[in-house]
């Protein structure tokens, strides 16, 4: 081998490795992107379900206050409809926010990087396969006049 031939050698070597390098580089970049994604996600289910959990204990306490006025009215008064209508409106937006907040957490969980672990296999199937058009074997010149002729 001459010293021009091992020189583009080195230089295809040095050139697979940063390829390389850049490619595993893009590779984790993607993956965190992917859990930025799914951790936000996460996050927005966690804020919409406290919601929800607020929305409830409001609307329990206007439950509450609903069958404390609703004994008063049995008693004579009507002021109780009022609180029955606030409570099952806070009801409905709890039951609202629940279901959103289980929307958004079952869309984030398990917070993996599927598409950069998809593509990782991808990348090591394509490197460990053989390229079709390198040749599988390579001939071995035994012949010392076929060495010299070269």
């Amino acid at each position: 081998m001459t010293d021009h031939q091992t020189s583009e050698l080195g230089k295809a070597i040095q050139e697979v490795s940063e390829k390389a390098s850049l490619l595993v580089r893009e590779e984790i970049a993607l993956a965190k992107a992917e859990l930025t994604e799914k951790v936000s996600g996460l996050a927005r289910g966690i804020a919409i379900g406290a919601a929800a959990g607020i929305f409830i204990l409001a609307g329990l306490i206007y439950f509450l206050h609903f069958l404390a006025l609703l004994i008063a009215d049995l008693l004579g008064d009507t002021v109780w409809l009022g609180y029955l209508i606030v409570a099952g409106a806070l009801f409905l937006f709890g039951g609202l926010a629940g279901f959103m907040a289980a929307r958004f957490v079952k869309k984030g969980t398990p917070p993996t990087p599927q598409m950069a672990i998809e593509e990782g296999k991808l990348i090591k199937e394509t490197l460990t396969a053989p390229h079709p058009a390198t040749p599988t074997t390579v001939p071995v010149n035994t012949s010392k006049q076929q060495v010299e002729a070269k």
